[in-house]
């Protein structure tokens, strides 16, 4: 092949090379998928405000009232007349004792009563007549009189072998049962346990009971007989359906624990609440001036930070760390990274790249996005 052969097969070669890549090229700008438009957001503009604030503590539960059942006389048990565990009531007998010796003590006393009673009456008309000194009536008076306190302390000690009930409420084990010798007021028999109302104690910290002092509001609130509403949650989770009063504050702090024991009365008719159970308490009532709240979903956690996105200039998505305080319902308190007038995104968090665009919608006072508005994502 000859030169002029040559060059002219390299022309039409580049040339086609170069007509291929027109081509693709073309095809390539009408196949190219179109740029995807940035997330629907919803979002809350946070502006300070009055917040209502609840406290959370651990309680437990206390008997209204407790005493302990003992015998005040000595003997040995021959009955006990109640079912461990009931409901007594006040008079209800619940043990008797061997009466046989405090029978005859009384029996005895009483005949010395009625001798000393027989002597008085023979002695005093007397008196009048000169018969019998004075001294000698005196003294049968004394015997008499001695003698019917004798009589009254035997029928005493002879009742007291009874023992009863002196409260209505739940009694617990018998520690000595029939049989067993009872010493007198030093043995304790059993337990009664008034259940209906109960308390309910609970112990903030010196720090916290710190901060509630600075507030007047607040201070007005933890005091004996406030209008301070106080919930009790179950161990299952459930809340109590009835409230609470605060009826006691301790004067001082516990030097032990450093804290300072609130004690709140329940009803208890349906006795959900029993003694030594543990509860959570939660103190309604309390409210935060000028306060920073966003909802619940809307702070997110990770490596050991809480954070929240923030719609930011050009509307892009800004990542903003935060120091959330307490919750109040389904708000959460922040109590640093934020200030007024920031847009919070609440939704569609999942779909958000820092530093990229998004488009922010509106929550509503539901807590979703207002209707006929795209939801998150929509439109792609």
């Amino acid at each position: 092949m000859g030169k002029d052969a040559r060059v002219g097969t390299r022309i039409r070669g580049t040339a086609a090379g170069v007509a291929v890549l027109a081509i693709v090229a073309a095809c390539g700008r009408r196949g190219a998928p179109p740029a995807f438009p940035p997330p629907e957001v919803a979002v809350v503009e946070v502006q300070p405000g009055t917040v209502s604030q609840s406290y959370e503590f651990s309680g437990q539960v206390t008997s209204y009232r407790r005493v302990e059942v003992r015998a005040r006389v000595e003997g040995i048990i021959q009955q006990r007349a109640y079912t461990e565990g009931t409901v007594v009531q006040p008079g209800q007998l619940l043990y008797r004792l061997d009466r046989v010796r405090y029978d005859a003590a009384y029996r005895s006393t009483l005949a010395r009563f009625e001798n000393a009673k027989q002597q008085l009456g023979r002695l005093e008309p007397l008196v009048s007549q000169h018969a019998v000194a004075q001294q000698e009536v005196d003294n049968a008076r004394s015997e008499f009189e001695g003698s019917q306190a004798a009589v009254q302390q035997a029928k005493k000690d002879l009742d007291d072998t009874d023992v009863r009930a002196e409260m209505e409420g739940r009694v617990g084990r018998t520690l000595l049962d029939v049989g067993a010798r009872v010493t007198g007021p030093a043995d304790v028999l059993t337990t009664i346990e008034r259940l209906d109302p109960v308390y309910v104690s609970f112990r903030p910290s010196s720090e916290q009971l710190t901060a509630w002092h600075m507030d007047p509001r607040a201070r007005a609130l933890i005091k004996q007989g406030s209008s301070l509403s106080v919930q009790v949650a179950l161990p299952d989770g459930t809340l109590l359906p009835r409230l609470g009063r605060l009826d006691f504050v301790a004067p001082a702090l516990d030097a032990a624990t450093g804290t300072q024991e609130f004690r709140a009365v329940f009803g208890n008719a349906d006795r959900l609440l029993m003694p030594g159970q543990f509860v959570r308490v939660r103190l309604v009532g309390f409210a935060r001036d000028s306060a920073l709240a966003v909802p619940l979903r809307a702070v997110l956690s990770g490596l050991g930070r809480q954070f929240v996105y923030v719609v930011g200039a050009g509307d892009t998505a800004v990542v903003r760390d935060v120091h959330p305080g307490p919750w109040s319902g389904n708000l959460w308190i922040i109590d640093q990274g934020l200030q007024p007038g920031d847009r919070v995104i609440v939704d569609g968090t999942q779909k958000v790249v820092p530093g990229r665009p998004v488009r922010p919608v509106p929550l509503d006072s539901t807590g979703s996005i207002p209707p006929g508005t795209d939801r998150p994502g929509a439109g792609r």
